[in-house]
């Protein structure tokens, strides 16, 4: 092709058949030379149709499907497009099945897979691909699928997919016919025909090929709007392709009848709609082309009468409208619209991105209102609107587009398109090398890039860079100044190209520090004086060009670029610059200005440091002797200060262990004054935050409202559906066990799994019970042959989880009736206690506490204050306002800390009235009640720069801090709204903190006065070991709480233990004896892993599951302690404890063996009852499932339930397929196929 066409290449096709039979049949009479053939002249052969233009044509490849020819041809600019071509040589619209980035060419040969003919393999540069010959599956509809025009694409009518005839297995698959393009305008064509006497026959027919072979069902139904039949009755017949129907005369009302006809093909529905015209009505003056208006209408156009008729003759037109007879209709000239031109258009040349911002220039513009881009077949054009219009000047933007050549016209209002002007769309710019590829961090080194399509760059960047580059471009070159970089040592950045926005890499650039100069001398040499430079080797490789040395005596010297060398690697292992001044021999140079780009230094002569190095070693023994005699008078006076301070430590160490000791044998309890009601969680609540203890309230959506609890909620279908599913044993079983082999399936996944599931049948614990028990007979087979004690030891299966969730819900009733209030005295005992004594507001660290851990051994000494507390304001009634209240706080309790102690107080004291929050409440100091002084409001931190401030550090206000004595008078107010200026949201927030605060832990700091008197109080050292007797003093205190709650979760009251309890230690005993398992501690661990492990652990360490209360991080330590004292107390393992121990251990060692006692009789005790009935279980089952009965929502747990269906549906289906009962196995797949046909059905409903 020629060269200046952008579309440089043609796909011709060519007849060889009609060539010369005498030619051999080894030779190719295109690729002769003058001797072949006789020496005469090769045949010239015409192409019988020109297939395609495009340019850089590069390879082809044929398939044949059915009676269509497929071309896939690769390209230059690294695009594979495939073209299809029917029986007549027509040709169809090009698809693009591969686009490269960049212009990497298509090798010329291109291979069909062999063994799967939907793949075509294609290679580009040093790549080999293997592309599918079509994407089906992007067409969502059978319109859709049979508009693509491409033979290997069909409707597979039992996966209700567009697919590949191989992919559609045991069904019908619908495609395009075979034949010609003609036959394919529209999936279906009609014809109107006068039938009997007043009696219209219509005639539709559907362009579509159905395979296998012979349809075993087809019908038509022809309706009007009102859903009413159109034909006669009996009068309508089908028969594939063809349905046909008479109708009476009088229905052909003037405007056209609108009339519906639904073809069904096996189950596939297609419906087309229809306007019956009279025939005779159509094409009349003033229609303008009344044979197309004809034929459109399903009409014949009778050539010699020039009229629309609905009787077909020889001489009539009909089906096509490219019969019709060219008739030119003078226009109507009463609005003239002068027609559009076109000059120019920038830019002419873009790439497939598009391009914002183009213009086209002419005459007669401002009418335009869309451009459109079109190939020379005019497949699939686009039109993009007009951005601004005026006569001479259009502006738009081009989207991202497949790369070629377009054609551009301008469009009016009534589709008419003028002008034409080509856009040649091109591949992304690449860039092939960049010289010098490494620069100094001071910039300004000129570097150059070499590529292609640099002219359609938009701007040039650096990596981290915000701002463009300024540089210098042509189509393959690039030149540009390196931005100046901060870096301490090689660093690579990136250059990208921005095209429309868009990054596209092009090299690295290596930024290395600035060159280091080091010194200069200056040698005569004859009548020239060399200046001599020394350089540290680097990696810069620089070149004279890029060098610029001036020598600087009496006034400026520079070097010319010929008058300078550059030595690599002098005998000092530096580099050497040479500048030669000629004819200034003797010139004394005192400074030289060194120049490199954006790189610039002064370096002056050496300066001689003989005369000071000799002045120092005269004075050099004095200096010592000096030094010595200060020396020994600094050593004397540490060592004096050292004895009085180990002297004063002793001292404090004796105290601080006589005091502990005093405290622990002669402090008296007063815990638990009243607790008033317990705030147990109803019963939904504590089972949400038992199945989902991580997650939150993100899952109350699984909870009913108050409103639904008393009536049932009906289930939509789809719910219905799933929950028929799961209720069929077999296939909830196969369903957990396929999950679990899945690898991305994780511990959390499981949990969740099983949570939902405990949802779900929550409402059947009958069934569930049923489920759990196989499932763990499961998992016993599975680990009973290697190591049985290991069993239910973590939560890392589906049942394990599912085990815990059962627990909780069977044992609830136990849990609130019995170990509710003992446990709730227990944790109020352990608050009143850690809040006894100082608590770090910070870290939360407290003085009284089980945790070492969490020991604030760092606290200074604190006194009991007794304050006079009266509520200014009760939040909801005035009835009791000014009652005083004495509340025991401490002077190093923090405000909101003293906030919290009084509001606890007067909770415990008057109830629900002070339910508020400490946060909206504030406290102010009374400071002599018989005066009218106004009283001073308590701040935890001081507003703006004030406070106790050390090191950034400021220390949070006290009680002591405002000097409240004991029985000072305090009032609580509601607290004044004020504006927060601060981001921080509060004092523990460290990632948006304004300011740093500290409390106790830090309490050390100098005191302001000790500041301003310059004489700070000295510091008490503090040892965490002589504060471990505050762990021994917690335990005492609370320890009758925790014995009282130990043997009321193991005692037996009435000789009974909880149904559920009795039912699954016998599940267990039967399940051991079936696998001839002797050793009774294999027994004794399977139910210590099942109870206390796995329920009452949980309970112990997570109170806020069973009441309505918060668990500080404080808290749930010490509670850690006495949830592993109580499993301890369940281990059969002695444990040997010496002095080195945890303190964690140590607390409980000498009760965990009487503990231990205790649960082997429990244990036994348990063995010895009569077993529960298989009726009685049941019954205890199903009023436990009553009692909570329409408390949660288990449609939301099924739904989540089919997520997980959905996301493994094939691995299920591969599972379900080994089962061997056939007639199971076919009647568990067709419900999970009704399943998920349900759930996408409503899916698609949402979306329409």
């Amino acid at each position: 092709g020629d060269r200046r066409d952008p579309d440089n290449t043609a796909l011709g096709i060519f007849n060889i058949t009609s060539m010369d039979k005498d030619v051999p049949t080894d030779r190719d009479p295109d690729f002769c030379f003058s001797t072949c053939n006789g020496g005469k002249n090769p045949e010239q052969i015409e192409p019988k149709g020109v297939a395609f233009l495009h340019p850089k044509m590069m390879s082809v490849a044929t398939a044949t499907v059915s009676a269509w020819t497929v071309l896939f041809i690769g390209t230059g600019d690294g695009q594979l497009l495939k073209i299809v071509m029917d029986q007549d040589l027509q040709f169809g619209c090009p698809d693009i099945l591969y686009e490269s980035s960049g212009d990497r060419a298509i090798f010329p040969r291109m291979l069909l897979d062999p063994v799967d003919k939907t793949y075509i393999f294609m290679a580009s540069e040093n790549k080999l691909s293997r592309i599918r010959v079509a994407n089906c599956s992007k067409f969502g509809t059978l319109a859709a699928c049979w508009s693509a025009q491409d033979p290997y694409c069909g409707w597979c009518a039992r996966r209700n997919r567009c697919s590949f005839e191989e992919e559609c297995s045991r069904s019908v698959w619908i495609s395009i016919p075979d034949g010609s393009f003609k036959e394919t305008r529209r999936i279906t064509s009609y014809q109107v025909e006068d039938s009997s006497s007043g009696k219209t026959k219509v005639q539709v027919r559907a362009h579509l090929k159905v395979m296998p072979s012979g349809v075993a069902s087809f019908t038509c139904r022809f309706t009007l709007s009102g859903d009413g039949d159109l034909c006669d009755a009996a009068s309508s017949s089908a028969v594939f392709p063809m349905c046909s129907c008479i109708f009476p005369n009088h229905r052909l009302v003037p405007g056209g009848l609108n009339v519906t006809v639904k073809m069904v093909i096996n189950s596939v529905d297609l419906s087309e709609t229809l306007t019956l015209r009279n025939c005779s009505h159509v094409g009349q003056p003033p229609t303008p082309a009344p044979c197309t208006a004809c034929i459109a209408a399903g009409c014949s156009w009778s050539l010699r009468e020039q009229r629309c008729s609905s009787s077909p003759a020889p001489s009539h037109v009909t089906q096509t409208q490219n019969s019709c007879p060219i008739i030119d209709i003078p226009g109507d000239n009463s609005t003239i619209v002068l027609k559009p031109e076109i000059h120019s258009m920038e830019p002419q040349e873009i790439t497939y991105l598009g391009k914002a911002g183009s213009t086209i220039k002419g005459r007669n513009l401002s009418q335009v209102v869309k451009i459109r881009l079109k190939d020379k077949r005019n497949c699939a054009p686009i039109e993009v609107p007009v951005l601004m219009a005026t006569d001479t000047e259009v502006q738009f933007s081009i989207p991202r587009v497949s790369k070629g050549v377009r054609t551009v016209c301008v469009a009016l209002r009534d589709g008419s398109c003028y002008g034409s002007v080509r856009m040649n769309i091109k591949s992304l710019p690449s860039c092939q090398s960049i010289s010098p590829r490494t620069t100094w961090a001071s910039g300004q080194r000129k570097i150059q890039i070499t590529g292609q399509s640099f002219d359609l760059v938009d701007s040039l960047k650096i990596a981290n860079e915000h701002k463009d580059l300024i540089y210098n471009v042509t189509r393959t070159i690039i030149d540009f100044e390196a931005p100046s970089q901060i870096v301490n040592k090689a660093t690579v950045f990136p250059i990208n190209l921005v095209v429309e926005g868009h990054n596209i890499f092009c090299d690295n650039i290596t930024y290395h520090a600035d060159p280091e100069f080091v010194s200069f001398s200056t040698t005569d040499v004859a009548n020239d004086l060399h200046v001599t430079v020394e350089k540290k080797t680097d990696a810069l490789n620089i070149t004279v060009k890029e060098l610029s040395i001036i020598a600087i005596a009496d006034k400026e010297y520079p070097c010319k670029t010929d008058q300078i060398q550059i030595r690599l690697n002098n005998n000092s292992g530096d580099d050497s610059i040479i500048c030669v001044l000629s004819n200034k021999r003797g010139l004394s140079v005192q400074q030289i200005k060194i120049t490199l780009g954006g790189f610039s230094i002064v370096r002056g002569k050496p300066i001689n440091y003989y005369w000071l190095l000799g002045l120092i070693l005269v004075f050099m023994p004095f200096i010592l002797l000096a030094m010595f005699c200060f020396n020994r008078i600094k050593q004397k006076q540490m060592s004096k200060k050292l004895s009085e301070q180990v002297e004063l430590l002793e001292c404090d160490i004796r105290k601080e262990i006589r005091d502990g000791f005093a405290e622990l044998q002669t402090e008296k309890s007063d815990l638990i004054e009243a607790f008033g009601t317990i705030p147990y969680l109803d019963y939904k609540h504590f089972a949400i935050r038992t199945f989902f203890p991580e997650t939150g309230p993100s899952q109350n959506s699984f909870v009913n409202d108050v409103s639904q609890d008393s009536e049932k909620v009906k289930q939509d279908e789809c719910s219905q559906a799933i929950s028929d599913l799961i209720h069929d044993q077999p296939f909830l079983i196969t369903l957990v066990h396929t999950l679990e082999e899945q690898k991305k399936f994780d511990i959390k996944q499981k949990c969740m799994f099983a949570s939902l599931l405990s949802i779900a049948l929550h409402s059947d614990l009958v069934y569930l019970t049923s489920v759990m028990e196989d499932l763990l007979i499961a998992l016993m087979d599975q680990n009973s042959n290697a190591q049985p004690k290991l069993m239910l030891r973590r939560t890392e299966s589906i049942v394990e989880k599912l085990l815990t969730n059962w627990m909780s819900m069977c044992l609830y009733g136990f849990l609130r009736e019995s170990v509710g209030e003992p446990l709730f005295l227990m944790v109020s005992a352990l608050i009143q206690r850690i809040n006894k004594g100082p608590v770090d507001a910070i870290t939360d660290k407290a003085l009284y506490t089980l945790n070492e851990d969490w020991l604030l051994w760092q606290a200074q000494d604190f006194n009991t204050l007794k304050l006079k507390v009266s509520f200014q304001v009760i939040p909801d009634s005035d009835s009791d306002a000014g009652t005083t209240l004495d509340v025991s706080v401490l002077d190093c309790d923090t405000i909101e800390q003293a906030k919290e102690k009084i509001l606890r107080s007067f909770k415990s004291k008057f109830g629900h009235p002070y339910h508020v929050q400490f946060k909206d409440i504030d406290l102010e100091y009374v400071r002599d009640p018989s005066e009218d002084s106004a009283p001073l409001r308590l701040r935890e931190v001081d507003p703006g720069p004030g406070g106790v401030e050390h090191g950034g550090v400021k220390m949070l206000n006290t009680l002591g801090h405002y000097k409240i004595e004991d029985g000072a008078s305090i009032r609580v107010t509601k607290k004044k709204p004020r504006a927060n200026l601060s981001t921080q949201n509060s004092i523990r927030d460290e990632d948006n903190y304004s300011t740093k605060y500290c409390h106790l832990i830090e309490a050390d700091l100098p005191e302001t006065d000790d500041l301003q008197n310059k004489n700070p109080k000295r510091k008490k050292l503090k040892l965490k070991e002589v504060y471990l007797t505050k762990l021994l003093g917690t335990k005492v205190a609370v320890h009758s709480f925790v014995e009282n709650l130990f043997c009321t979760i193991w005692g037996m009251p009435n000789n009974r233990v909880p149904p559920a309890v009795k039912y699954f230690f016998d599940f267990l005993d039967t399940e051991a004896d079936k696998r001839k398992i002797s050793d009774p501690d294999v027994l004794h661990i399977w139910k210590t892993n099942s109870l206390p492990l796995r329920f009452w652990v949980n309970i112990l360490k997570n109170p806020q599951f069973v009441f309505d209360m918060e668990k500080t991080a404080h808290l749930d330590s010490c509670l850690s302690v006495i949830a592993q004292a109580f499993m301890d107390s369940f281990s059969l393992t002695e444990q040997q404890l010496g002095k080195h121990a945890p303190t964690n251990k140590l607390l409980y060692a000498k009760d965990i063996p009487k503990y231990k006692e205790e649960v082997k009789a429990y244990y036994k005790h348990i063995g010895e009852l009569p077993a529960h009935s298989a009726t009685e279980f049941r019954a205890f089952l199903l009023e436990e499932s009553k009692k909570h009965e329409n408390e949660f929502n288990e449609s939301a747990a099924l739904c989540e339930i089919y997520k997980y269906i959905l996301k493994y549906f094939d691995e299920i289906q591969v599972k379900l397929d080994q089962i061997a009962d056939l007639e199971q196995k076919a009647e568990l797949k067709q419900k999970l196929n009704h399943v998920k046909d349900l759930f996408d059905e409503r899916k698609r409903c949402k979306w329409e």
